[in-house]
């Protein structure tokens, strides 16, 4: 329990130092003179930092142990995060702002720390209750606004600690230390080490499986998505909707809260009726939802036969439509994190941090590239609406991977039914088979 406790304040505070620019992005904006563009890539530098160490971060926890890597990267992010306050230049911001993203990768650190200390039948909850630790996100939305306006500008203590915007990452700077200082002396100092001893090579073996790949998929559209959303929802609400920060960052967290404390429903449901049922279930809901925002506002002209012209079908969505939406596509996130983090254990018990890692790290970078797509597309497009668009094709080609392989799984275990789409009073029927799993199989198909 310990483990678990530290391990997921830890991951909570290094999601927010990865995910702060969501918010001090606005401020930022207006001190830089940035193009939202340039916006777009100050957030997207971070999460690609935070993207491209997790699989050797997740191997070195196996090997090292979980506790010894964790208290490290607090540590070593706590440098960089006084640096982005310190920063007087655009250019020198964006290579900090690099840097501060080394914060993220601690999430496949803690994955594997926590999988090595609780047993199989109760990880699909504890990585749950870890991975609830994404609710990090929401801690500068929540204090950043205020504190952006409650901390002058000139700072305190003659400039020593800084005001503004600035406030916010030198603060995250002494909590890191905290943090470090408070993980290793409350923790157990005994670390279980499931890669102690292995060679590299034999580490790496599982990364050949295309079901690895796949689930890293998945993970583009369960958290990539997330983290993209979570850092561009605010300007959205500034820009679409004309809100000020503070109203927009709260209405920020309510997408937040759901796709990160619902993890461990996620996982809990993934312990009962199966990881893939709830991915089906999650996919579903983000196709709905997205298809509905990525709609572009207006309304079809008729031309009338007495030269007139007639308007009708308006449509737009207001703020609470649009924020129902978006509430939902955070649950469907939440719960479908757990989901696939459920899998890894299961096939991979020993290989949870190399695996872990590269599911973690693939994506991560879905949150890189996403914010980027969609600066790109509503400079094209001309249309906000188009980032839901990205999402929802992105979810599309996941859910459609998924159900092809799930297909081809049922008809290599009944190859008799493969072209049966009647009754007949000698084949049982297609969804009379059991749903198998995919681990009942070996590399060739047939049943282990």
């Amino acid at each position: 329990m310990p483990v678990l406790v530290w391990s997921t304040l830890g991951f909570t505070l290094m999601f927010a130092v990865w995910l702060m620019f969501g918010v001090l992005g606005i401020p930022i904006r207006e001190e830089f003179g940035l193009s939202d563009v340039q916006l777009a890539w100050l957030t997207a530098v971070a999460v690609l930092n935070g993207a491209i160490w997790r699989l050797p971060a997740g191997i070195a926890a196996d090997r090292f142990g979980g506790k010894r890597v964790f208290v490290t990267m607090l540590a070593i992010t706590a440098v960089p995060a006084y640096l982005v306050s310190t920063a007087t230049s655009f250019a020198t911001l964006l290579f900090y702002a690099f840097l501060v993203g080394f914060a993220g990768n601690s999430f496949s650190v803690g994955i594997a720390w926590v999988s090595a200390w609780w047993p199989q039948n109760r990880q699909g909850f504890a990585l749950g209750v870890f991975g609830a630790g994404n609710v990090g996100a929401s801690v500068t939305k929540f204090i950043g606004p205020a504190l952006i306006v409650a901390v002058p500008a000139a700072g305190y203590l003659g400039g020593l600690v800084p005001g503004g915007w600035r406030f916010v990452p030198f603060l995250y700077m002494v909590l890191l230390i905290a943090m470090a200082i408070g993980m290793w002396a409350f923790t157990p100092h005994r670390e279980i080490k499931p890669g102690s001893g292995r060679s590299m090579k034999s580490m790496l073996t599982p990364l050949k499986q295309a079901r690895v790949w796949r689930f890293s998929l998945y993970y583009v559209v369960v958290f990539g998505a997330y983290v993209a959303l979570a850092a561009w929802l605010p300007k959205y609400y500034v820009d679409v909707y004309g809100m000020p920060l503070s109203q927009a960052a709260l209405l920020t967290a309510i997408f937040i809260f759901p796709a990160s404390l619902l993890r461990p429903v996620g996982g809990w449901m993934s312990d009962r009726i199966g990881a893939r049922k709830v991915m089906y279930i999650c996919f579903t809901i983000m196709l709905i939802a997205s298809g509905i925002l990525m709609m572009p506002y207006g309304h079809i002209v008729l031309a009338n036969p007495n030269g007139t012209t007639s308007e009708i079908l308006p449509w737009q969505v207001g703020t609470i439509l649009f924020t129902l939406l978006v509430f939902l596509m955070g649950c469907a996130m939440g719960i479908g994190k757990a989901a696939v983090y459920k899998h890894i254990p299961e096939y991979f018990p020993n290989d949870v941090g190399a695996v872990g890692g590269l599911v973690g790290s693939l994506g991560a970078l879905g949150g890189f590239f996403l914010p980027l797509l969609f600066a790109y597309t509503t400079s094209f497009t001309m249309l906000p609406q188009s980032t839901f668009f990205v999402i929802f094709m992105v979810t599309l080609i996941a859910m459609v991977w998924m159900h092809v392989t799930v297909v081809s799984l049922l008809h290599k275990a009944s190859p008799e039914l493969s072209n049966k789409f009647e009754h007949d009073h000698h084949t049982p029927l297609a969804d009379e088979a059991p749903f198998l799993d995919e681990s009942e199989f070996d590399k060739t198909g047939a049943r282990s």
